[in-house]
């Protein structure tokens, strides 16, 4: 399936979020996901469908000292 991510066009092989941020190697803790200009709820990546032509803001938190 063909999605955009940051703002990139990307195959993916899964529907559901979680899965989907697993194969492109994110973590699951300490990123924020906004799909279709919306920002998700952590606790909704597990049943969040994504389709076709959705777009996908991914950041990774980095701590630093």
């Amino acid at each position: 399936m063909l999605i955009i991510i940051n703002g990139e066009e990307r195959t993916v092989s899964h529907s559901l979020l979680r899965d989907i941020l697993v194969e492109l190697d994110y973590p699951l803790s300490g990123v924020a996901v906004e799909l279709n200009g919306t920002i998700l709820p952590m606790d909704t990546y597990e049943s969040t469908e994504i389709s076709a032509a959705d777009r996908l803001e991914i950041v990774c938190f980095v701590g630093g000292g």
